[in-house]
């Protein structure tokens, strides 16, 4: 490469978030003894600026510059006890010197080493680096591990040397040598290609500077072409490409291979280390998080949702770090200040005290694993799980059979090469062969991966990839929209599946295969695999995505074993006592209290499909006297009524017991469900993904709570804690948990079935633990764990919870805080107001509330688009909620969550509402 040399330089006055007091040149030798000029961001010179907790060693990739790490160099000065930032520019590269050297992935690691020797930083450093910035951190760190450990500085945990820990983002720490360039770099790579990208234009960095979302200001771009104008300038970004080790000859192979080496040392001693990634990374995609994760299994991993390549551009990107380091005490630094942290994700929470999260002790008497009530049920042919359908015979299923098909699978899958730990996705309806599938892969001791069709192509696709699945299990619709979206996987095929389809969906084999082998396997003697530990990972079950990104919440073998038994008494089901379900949680647990599940015929992924004569057929079927249902599929029942023939009423009259879970469910729709079931008190259990059940009420216990702020969903259940984080006077939740009535704050539940981790959302599940509860609420704990729900409520005298709407959702004004459910209540009590939401609109010092609301046709007529609410109409809801409302719209219909179809998007209707008061075109809400 031919090159020229340039002097190293200090960057312009002026650039947007770089203090200049940060830059600094510094002279040390490179790789060959040669002195060389870096020019660096320092945000101590000299380290003798007061205390510090010690030092972020950060190292940029290609095409930025030390630049990239201004917001963490900004917020690691302003922590309480600030950690020190050295922000390299590599030599050719931003304003440190043009050496005309091509330099090697090697000769980069060897010239940070004599660099930060003749900084002589004191006390605990952290290598941080993202895209091959990373490379080259994690190289140095390896190194200096080794360094220490040879010199007798460093302990097997990875405590008392220098090194205090590592924090990649975005960067690989391995490649093999057959793999071709990875994502975008493949066409940069194509001969005549680079140079043209590179050097001649800058198209590369233009297009590497294209990829945050949302975009980067005109003035941040600006920045990070400023130590790139010429081709010259350029010619450090051309060799950086050009040293990517694409093949197994390629001479920075060696290097790169001794990084991965180093990864593995860095492990075994145990070196804290946090992965913080953006998902939407087209060059270091899914695969790169997955070998990491693989490699530093003990690393703390957060997924910054819709973040890209250029991560450390993300405003949640420097709060994490700086929390992990407190939490993580690396390097004993405490944890940050929470004005300092006011981007991290849920920071409402972040009040940064000692997390009170416990782990759980061995418990006496483990929860029985969900395949053993199976096992126990092997010779019973009394019917396990009844398939209806809409045309034609449904399908029943024993429990023999679903024990023996079970058994089959599982030793299948293990014949097939699926191993403990394996993340395998389930996407199969809600019936007996998922049922089978699902404990089958709990007892081979792999890692079930449950996110239903509910959420949407994109929430499924973000779901599944997220997860790093190995194996895909799935119906041929499943799997043809897995071969076209490209998810991760090897795929085996659900239902009935021809040779040419099995092809068309790049399925290895079908689930009917893998039983058949199984079989022959269990017939030739052969036995099933170790059965897994009650601390091991055992499911990843999806949120519904109401308020943002669906997150993965991942449960232990002990855990899941938990949730089965706590719904047992919450849906009044067991052996002998069937259920009628149209909620996928309670089909796939139920088998394992021993109950039998009817599943209706309906789409269980769209609760709106089930109908009253569908589910009356379920109930005359089965005989069952139990149903549990999503409030949308009471709503279309309820609705669907009127059509019932006798036969089909009468079945329905002799229901006992009706559950509804999945959003608050009206006291008004529960009397409804009564005139149609009169035998039944509708039953409401209370919960989320993250801890099912929680509490529990019924419509008698409702009524006789009377009217109040929010929704009763009455007392916990047995075993579960409830407390409340109050609220401040910026609608913010802090860590005390109290038990105090009349106190409005977050919903925080304590229980042993509480979930283990939100899975590679470290940050998230800091914040969704951080508790101090009152000395009362921690002894009624016990052996439990906390989660913070993101609720908001209530405790009345009696005990009981009542939820006022999503933390999320809370409006803060200029003179108070406003929950919305109440509101939304009287404003729903209205004549002509069949749905409403409250939101704000305007900047918090003249905030104003505002009622968006679905209309009765039979009051208002039909309402087809945007309207403002008649005068007297809005002076009625005015006058119900009590509030001066400064507009109330009706709209054709109010946006829900994909799952539920019954929780209302606030926040989309905050910001078109806005929009519309604002004389804008806001476009459809719905």
């Amino acid at each position: 490469m031919s090159a020229v040399a340039r002097p190293a330089s200090l960057p312009p006055a002026g650039l947007p978030g770089l203090d200049p007091r940060w830059s600094r040149l510094v002279q040390a030798p490179d790789a060959t003894g040669v002195p060389r000029t870096w020019h660096l961001l320092d945000t101590a010179p000299g380290a003798g600026a007061g205390e510090v907790a010690g030092t972020l060693v950060c190292v940029h990739g290609n095409p930025t510059w030390s630049y990239l790490w201004r917001h963490l160099a900004a917020a690691a000065g302003a922590a309480e006890v600030p950690w020190r930032v050295v922000a390299v520019d590599q030599l050719e590269m931003g304003f440190s010197e043009r050496t005309g050297v091509h330099r090697t992935l090697a000769q980069r690691t060897a010239d940070l080493t004599a660099l930060l020797e003749v900084l002589e930083l004191s006390g605990p450093v952290v290598a941080v680096g993202q895209d091959w910035g990373g490379i080259v951190a994690t190289g140095w760190a390896a190194g200096e591990l080794e360094r220490e450990q040879a010199g007798g500085r460093h302990r097997a945990d990875g405590a008392g040397g220098r090194l205090a820990g590592l924090v990649v983002a975005n960067t690989a720490a391995s490649y093999p040598a057959d793999a071709p360039p990875p994502g975008a770099l493949r066409a940069a790579l194509l001969p005549g290609v680079l140079p043209l990208v590179t050097r001649s234009t800058d198209l590369f960095l233009r297009t590497t500077l294209s990829l945050p979302r949302p975009p980067l200001p005109a003035d941040v771009v600006a920045a990070y072409r400023a130590p790139y104008r010429t081709a010259a300038d350029r010619a450090g970004v051309h060799g950086f490409v050009a040293d990517v080790p694409v093949g197994p000859d390629h001479p920075s192979r060696p290097a790169l291979d001794a990084v991965t080496d180093g990864v593995e040392r860095l492990r075994a001693a145990a070196v804290p280390a946090l992965v913080l990634w953006g998902p939407r990374d087209p060059v270091f995609g899914e695969a790169f998080l997955r070998d990491w994760r693989r490699r530093l299994p003990g690393a703390d991993v957060h997924r910054l949702a819709g973040a890209s390549h250029l991560s450390p551009e993300d405003p949640r990107f420097a709060p994490a770090v700086l929390r992990w380091l407190g939490e993580r005490a690396v390097g004993g630094a405490p944890a940050p200040a929470a004005e300092h942290a006011e981007h991290a994700e849920h920071a409402e929470h972040a009040e940064h005290a000692e997390d009170a999260q416990r782990a759980a002790p061995e418990h006496a008497q483990p929860a029985p694993p969900p395949w053993r009530a199976l096992e126990e049920r092997a010779g019973d042919d009394g019917p396990a799980i009844v398939e209806m359908r809409a045309h034609g015979a449904g399908r029943t299923v024993p429990w023999s059979l679903l024990a023996r098909r079970t058994r089959e699978i599982a030793a299948g899958l293990d014949e097939l090469g699926v191993r403990p730990g394996q993340r395998v996705s389930l996407l199969v309806p809600p019936g007996a062969d998922l049922t089978a599938a699902l404990y089958a892969v709990l007892r081979v001791g792999a890692v079930a991966v449950i996110a239903d069709a509910g959420l949407g192509v994109r929430g499924l696709t973000r779901a599944v990839t997220a997860s790093g699945v190995d194996w895909v299990v799935g119906v041929p619709k499943a799997l043809a929209a897995a071969r076209v979206l490209r998810w991760p996987g090897r795929r085996v095929a659900a239902g009935p599946v021809d040779d040419a389809v099995l092809r068309a969906v790049g399925a290895a084999t079908t689930l009917v295969q893998v039983a058949e082998r199984g079989a022959h396997r269990l017939a030739a003697g052969a036995g099933l695999p170790p059965e897994p530990g009650p601390a091991a990972e055992a499911a990843v079950l999806f949120t519904s995505g109401s308020t943002g990104p669906a997150k993965g919440v991942v449960y232990t073998h002990e855990q899941f074993a938990r949730v089965a038994a706590a719904l047992a008494p919450a849906t009044r089901t067991g052996p002998g006592a069937p259920l009628v379900t149209a909620f996928a949680p309670f089909a796939l647990l139920g088998p394992a209290v021993g109950a039998t599940c009817v599943v209706p015929a309906m789409d269980v992924t769209k609760p709106a499909t089930l109908t009253a004569a569908a589910l009356a057929d379920a109930v005359l079927a089965s005989g069952a006297t139990s149903a549990f249902l999503s409030p949308t599929a009471v709503v279309n029942v309820l609705a669907t009524a009127g059509g019932l023939d006798e036969r089909r009423r009468e079945a329905l009259a002799g229901v006992r017991e009706l559950s509804s879970a999945g959003a608050p469910v009206p006291a008004a729709l529960l009397r409804r469900v009564r005139e149609l079931m009169p035998l039944t008190d509708p039953r409401t259990p209370y919960g989320a993904t993250e801890v099912l059940p929680a509490t529990d009420v019924g419509l008698s216990e409702v009524l006789a709570a009377g009217e109040g702020e929010g929704v009763c969903v009455g007392h916990p259940v047995a075993g579960v804690v409830v407390g409340v984080a109050p609220l401040d006077a910026d609608g913010r939740a802090g860590q005390d948990v109290l038990a105090e009535p009349g106190v409005t704050g977050e919903v925080v539940v304590g229980a042993e079935h509480v979930k283990d981790h939100y899975d590679q959302l470290w940050a998230t599940n800091a914040d969704s633990v951080r508790v101090r509860p009152s000395a009362e609420l921690a002894a009624a704990l016990g052996a439990g764990r906390w989660h913070r729900t993101g609720d908001v409520g209530h405790l009345d005298a009696e005990g009981r919870l009542w939820v006022e709407g999503r933390l999320a959702h809370v409006v803060v004004t200029a003179d108070e805080v406003v929950t919305p459910v109440g509101v939304e209540q009287r404003a729903e009590s209205v004549d002509g107001i069949a749905r409403a939401a409250l939101v704000g609109v305007g900047p918090r010092a003249a905030r104003q509330l505002v009622v968006v609301a679905e209309a009765e046709e039979a009051v208002t007529g039909p309402v087809r688009r945007t309207t403002v609410a008649a005068p007297p109409l809005a002076r009625a809801v005015r006058a119900a909620t009590g509030r001066n409302l400064a507009a109330v719209l009706l709209v054709p219909a109010l946006p829900t969550d994909v799952r539920h179809n019954s929780k209302i998007d606030r926040a989309r209707v905050a910001a078109w509402a806005e929009r519309v008061l604002a004389g804008e075109r806001a476009g459809r809400l719905a």
